[in-house]
């Protein structure tokens, strides 16, 4: 069955999640992923955990590096101990400078780092589940001493999914070794460019995979305009034609664009941001281009356009959060025929 997860914008901090996470929950959601960028996203996770009792909640994503695995470990363990299981850690890179400028951190080859960190937080959860000594060694981590005083014990819940945000072909096969999913970037969640490039280059990591462990869930990150009426989606088809043109005018992205032989799609958009030409920008991209990468629909068409595209090719959906709350009825009656149609397809 497609999930339906909500996200929260990425100014909300802890005076408003908790309100957002119960709208969310009360909509009929199956979860909720909170930022890490203008807050933190394990304290907002906390907040949206203690405030539901049903739905999931996972950070989308948590910035890696600059954490200690342990630390994030701690953190997870009680996050999934209160909240009886619910919650997933979802980790990411973030790009060398920000590591290194913003967070005054330690940067590692990424694909091999995150390996590792994945890696030294099974072996801590481990530890934390069975009390055995802890002993994980590698290049770029090393956590050899656990005393039982700083061990929080087992807890009557599953350890915590980890998920990774993955662009590039090594951390795509890194989710197919080693993570319990993938959160895809709204760049790269075309139902091409996930059948074409993602599924595969997950399917080459599966091989060195525990095969005890069930195979990774696909999260796709897809931006939905939505909207009671046309004029309403016609304004969001806007705004979220600003932000991909913005997002693509980023090199890392383009592999998305090549695909369709769009490749000069972002190399006009990069030459537009040298100039500051912010504003013309959108022009570039084209409704062509733009319903590749955005699903436009309104609310009762929406079972629709959302499982047409993706079941059978991704696990979860994003769909966004009305900005009026006076039309969450219509967007909850809209997520019910989603799962309906999901369900049926799948049987």
């Amino acid at each position: 069955m497609l999930e339906i997860f909500a996200s929260t914008p990425e100014n909300l901090g802890l005076d408003n999640i908790a309100a957002f996470a119960q709208r969310v929950e009360a909509m009929g959601y199956d979860g909720l992923f909170v930022s890490d960028a203008i807050h933190d996203g394990l304290l907002l996770a906390c907040q949206a955990l203690s405030a539901t009792r049903r739905i999931k909640v996972s950070t989308s994503v948590l910035v890696a590096f600059p954490r200690s695995p342990m630390n994030v470990a701690l953190a997870s363990w009680d996050l999934q101990k209160m909240s009886g299981g619910r919650f997933e850690l979802g980790l990411g890179t973030q790009i060398k400078q920000n590591i290194e400028d913003r967070y005054s951190s330690r940067w590692l080859p990424p694909a091999a780092g995150m390996r590792e960190y994945l890696q030294s937080m099974r072996a801590i959860f481990h530890s934390f589940r069975t009390g055995e000594p802890l002993n994980y060694v590698g290049e770029h981590y090393r956590f050899t001493r656990l005393q039982p005083f700083f061990n929080p014990g087992p807890i009557d819940a599953p350890d915590v999914p980890l998920m990774l945000g993955a662009v590039g072909p090594k951390m795509l096969e890194l989710v197919g070794q080693e993570a319990d999913g993938i959160h895809t970037h709204p760049t790269n969640t075309s139902v091409r460019y996930l059948r074409e490039v993602i599924t595969p280059q997950i399917a080459q990591g599966l091989a060195k995979r525990d095969p005890a462990r069930q195979r990774p869930l696909i999260s796709a990150s897809q931006f939905v305009a939505t909207g009671p009426d046309q004029a309403t989606v016609s304004a969001e088809r806007e705004r979220f034609r600003d932000m991909l043109a913005f997002l693509f005018s980023t090199p890392a992205y383009w592999p998305s664009l090549e695909l369709f032989g769009w490749g000069s799609v972002g190399e006009n958009l990069l030459q537009l941001t040298r100039e500051k030409r912010w504003k013309d920008m959108p022009s570039v991209f084209s409704d062509e281009v733009l319903d590749q990468f955005l699903v436009s629909a309104q609310y009762e068409e929406l079972p629709e356009a959302l499982a047409s595209r993706f079941v059978g090719v991704a696990d979860r959906v994003t769909l966004t959060v009305p900005h009026d709350p006076a039309h969450d009825a219509a967007v909850s009656l809209a997520i019910s025929a989603i799962r309906a149609r999901s369900q049926s397809a799948a049987a």
